[in-house]
């Protein structure tokens, strides 16, 4: 019989190579595929956060608004007096950015810096800012827009009708109108600094 090394000593002991050999390729097995697993799982997370993106340009594309009119509505102003209405016909000829927004919602909170930011900077090229509080009340209302410094107007949908014509399901979400009425764009989500800013140069392009 082959042996491999001997342990020398009183009582000589050879160990067979066959063994060590054998414990060697598994050990060289088993890294092969847990090396293959991480791999994987690592492909798949990638693909995971790569999916929100693409589903977004693609709910975007298909959105029944995008080339539409946008829905008119008269919505009382969100201050402390009452009896003010503010209708989409008092922007007619105007670039518009409509963000829907709750006083509750957490990214509506994340994106109000950004949004009042950017309102400064295109407010003298003849674009507005509309935000639209939904289903709040005046109080809590008001109150989020002194926490979160928001200066450009509010109005208050307290029944949620306007939220319903414009397709909204959940806050916030931004809508881009043009100055001839149509909605060009629309971000059913809390809006990025791109996102913002690609819809900003499409209105100051029409």
């Amino acid at each position: 019989m082959e042996t491999g090394e001997t342990i020398s000593g009183a009582n000589e002991v050879s160990i067979p190579d066959a063994p060590r050999k054998r414990s060697r390729k598994r050990s060289m097995l088993i890294f092969t595929v847990v090396t293959l697993i991480n791999i994987g799982l690592l492909t798949l997370l990638w693909t995971q956060l790569l999916t929100p993106a693409h589903q977004s340009s693609s709910q975007t594309a298909s959105d029944p608004l995008i080339g539409s009119s946008a829905p008119n509505f008269s919505l009382p102003v969100l201050n402390h007096t009452s009896g003010q209405q503010l209708s989409l016909a008092n922007f007619k000829g105007k670039g518009m950015v409509i963000n829907f927004w709750s006083s509750t919602c957490q990214p509506c909170q994340a994106e109000m810096p950004l949004l009042e930011t950017q309102w400064e900077r295109v407010q003298s090229q003849g674009i507005i800012f509309l935000g639209i509080d939904v289903e709040d009340t005046t109080r809590d209302g008001l109150a989020f827009m002194q926490k979160y410094g928001a200066t450009y107007t509010s109005v208050i949908d307290s029944t949620g009708g306007t939220l319903v014509d414009y397709g909204v399901t959940y806050t916030p979400e931004t809508i881009f109108i043009d100055r001839t009425g149509k909605v060009i764009s629309a971000v059913r989500m809390q809006v990025t600094s791109q996102q913002l800013t690609n819809g900003l140069q499409k209105l100051l392009q029409t």
